[in-house]
């Protein structure tokens, strides 16, 4: 049987009162220091982005028992390219594995998943597993969860900015239409919210061409925890550090 989301052992050991009535509905993540991992460790890169993959599964699994609705992973950016081919390919691979290994199980727990990015240009066998987990959970009503994958903020608001100047040569909208929340309606993200947190661990604190547009008014919170190292309670942290802020948005 599938145990993605059997309950963790350890939850007693996690004491962060969290208030039910404030959990971020979009929690997005920069899941950065794989290679920083690996090399403490005296490993290849690769190596760290399998233990990546573990993290993953931890996080998702808390989101939903947290009832998060949305979580967004930053997974590989249009940037990445120009990493040494042998870890693209094996980034390439791991998506591969991680959609074959999950998506069943995934589906089972009524998990929809997407995938934000240019699909287009990844390899045949990246594709058509990436179709394959979309169709199999696109009906499904639980936790959404958005991989971005040869993403990147500024991409993808050209592609936006073009698909707009298209549709109103075609006359299928006006420019008196275009507005912020129409604008919103031709990205990626469009089927759903801004995020209200972005989390980036590493210790690294920039946002790495992620959610440009959306990121406006999201709350930000740092770790210096890599990646694999990344557990429950680092959810929960950052969730308890987010209920503590003053989201003003613009106002006073």
């Amino acid at each position: 049987m599938f145990s993605f989301f059997k309950a963790n052992k350890d939850d007693e050991n996690i004491n962060f009162e969290l208030d039910k009535d404030n959990i971020p509905k979009h929690v997005a993540i920069i899941m950065d220091g794989n290679g920083r991992w690996a090399k403490n460790r005296n490993l290849p890169r690769t190596m760290g982005h399998k233990a990546g993959v573990e993290t993953i599964r931890r996080v998702v699994k808390e989101a939903d028992r947290l009832g998060i609705k949305y979580i967004t992973l930053y997974a590989f950016s249009t940037e990445n390219w120009k990493r040494p081919k042998d870890e693209v390919n094996a980034l390439m691979k791991l998506l591969v594995q991680y959609l074959r290994q999950e998506v069943v199980g995934l589906h089972e727990n009524r998990v929809v998943l997407r995938v934000l990015g240019d699909i287009s240009a990844l390899q045949e066998e990246c594709r058509k597993e990436i179709d394959d987990a979309i169709e199999l959970t696109k009906d499904n009503k639980g936790l959404v969860l958005n991989v971005a994958f040869n993403y990147g903020g500024r991409d993808e608001i050209v592609r936006a900015v073009k698909g707009i100047i298209n549709d109103v040569e075609d006359g299928k909208i006006k420019k008196e239409d275009i507005n912020q929340d129409l604008f919103s309606n031709y990205l990626y993200t469009k089927d759903s919210p801004d995020p209200d947190l972005i989390i980036r661990p590493s210790g690294e604190q920039r946002i790495s061409n992620f959610l440009l547009w959306q990121c406006a008014y999201s709350e930000f919170w740092y770790s210096n925890v890599n990646w694999p190292d990344f557990k429950e309670e680092d959810l929960q942290r950052a969730i308890y550090e987010y209920q503590n802020r003053n989201r003003r948005f613009g106002g006073v």
